[in-house]
């Protein structure tokens, strides 16, 4: 089936490197099975250990599902390109790509948002902590960021989709991204292009506004602590997650806030890699390298694990 004007499209991907196919396959293969590995390894962790059913764990859990899927469905598609050449995608298909890629990117940034107001609760005002960060209110941050999420990509969709594209079906990307899509159509991408900024401006910003208030308050409240230690400790609490914000707003500052002279095409996609892995790679290592109730909780499930490994090896 035909929707809009085009049956569907072609991902240019890194083609115009041909002697970089294999060696860019390998390297994404290895980068997507660390992904996967080390996401999947927080989840079933926390998972199957009830004391670390908490509200920071559970957010990093979500975030962890989060770039699970913010990955996958990206980087199959495009070790297969490198793989078989094959580089064409229906419309239906690259619409699906796009609502779900700008989807899990806006449910991250309103994740890390409800994850700041977290920190911020738990330093700021711990003594009220179970209250306002009870199980209630905590689904309903989760809930509260998945729909934000789904809600801005649904908009994207339904106008980039009634969009004519009558010369060229080529997407110089790796996958259906907004802006390559808007380069591409004939007709007017007006509405597109002020819903982006509109968007941008309400959703986008509004969580770093929201995320840099969140540390304002917290720096001030563990600079009046008078012991190096309490300092230390308090700051110990949130430096994971003020290290996750750092590097997903700085590789979006890298993409996005750069000066026109220094666009250039092929660079811009390897900024946009540089955003879809660099979060959901070192994610896992930032979160658990130095959480000694995480590591304690992993050591634990894996030596439950060699047991029942040993128990099933005795009965065979």
């Amino acid at each position: 089936m035909t929707l809009g004007n085009v049956s569907g499209f072609i991902i240019q991907g890194f083609s115009d490197t041909p002697e970089l196919q294999i060696p860019l396959f390998v390297l994404f293969l290895v980068i997507y099975l660390i992904i996967l590995l080390g996401n999947l390894i927080i989840f079933l962790v926390i998972s199957c250990n009830p004391h670390l059913h908490t509200p920071m764990y559970i957010f990093l859990l979500n975030l962890s599902l989060i770039d699970i899927s913010y990955t996958s469905n990206v980087l199959p598609n495009l070790l297969h390109i490198l793989l078989t050449q094959q580089n064409n995608i229906s419309f239906l298909g690259c619409m699906t790509q796009m609502f779900v890629f700008v989807a899990l990117a806006g449910n991250e940034f309103f994740l890390l948002t409800a994850m700041a107001y977290d920190r911020y609760v738990a330093i700021c005002d711990p003594l009220h902590y179970i209250a306002r960060m009870s199980r209630k209110h905590c689904a309903g941050l989760i809930t509260a960021a998945f729909t934000g999420g789904f809600g801005e990509s649904m908009g994207h969709v339904t106008l980039i989709s009634k969009l004519s594209y009558c010369a060229s079906h080529l997407i110089n990307h790796f996958f259906c991204d907004i802006t390559p899509l808007l380069k591409l159509s004939c007709s007017s991408t007006f509405s597109a292009e002020l819903f982006i900024y509109i968007v941008g401006i309400l959703l986008g910003f509004s969580p770093f506004l929201l995320t840099l208030a969140s540390y304002i308050f917290i720096i001030s409240a563990i600079l009046k602590i008078q012991s190096s230690e309490g300092r230390q400790k308090a700051f110990s609490t949130c430096a994971s997650h003020l290290a996750c914000v750092i590097t997903l707003y700085g590789t979006i500052i890298c993409l996005y806030m750069r000066p026109t002279t220094s666009y250039n095409i092929k660079t811009d996609k390897y900024f946009s890699l540089l955003y879809i892995v660099l979060g959901p790679i070192l994610n896992p290592f930032i979160y658990t390298l130095k959480n000694i109730e995480f590591k304690s909780s992993l050591n634990k499930m894996m030596q439950r694990c060699h047991q029942l490994m040993a128990v099933n090896k005795t009965s065979v």
